[in-house]
């Protein structure tokens, strides 16, 4: 059985203004591929894992892991002198 890899792909793509189109074009994939891996309906092999890591110039456990990602707080992060309104 297969372990559940938990991703952040969604959130950076869409940060950096990224289509999942694109995304799938650069790393020879189809873009529904894409979709299922960032709602977690399949796992990417390490090849595909580690283009998608390149692609956004980022280690790959920064977009994977076999834990959850914690969400990024002020208690974590420090509030940087932002104020909340």
């Amino acid at each position: 059985m297969s372990e559940q890899v938990h991703n952040r792909l969604a959130v950076v793509r869409a940060e950096r203004k990224v289509s999942r189109q694109a995304l799938a074009e650069a790393v020879g994939v189809h873009y529904q591929t894409i979709g299922y891996i960032e709602r977690g309906q399949y796992n990417p092999s390490l090849d595909l894992a580690l283009k998608l890591a390149a692609f956004f110039r980022l280690p790959v456990e920064a977009l994977f892991s076999l834990e959850p990602f914690q969400p990024l707080t002020n208690e974590i992060y420090g509030d940087h002198g932002r104020t909340n309104s």
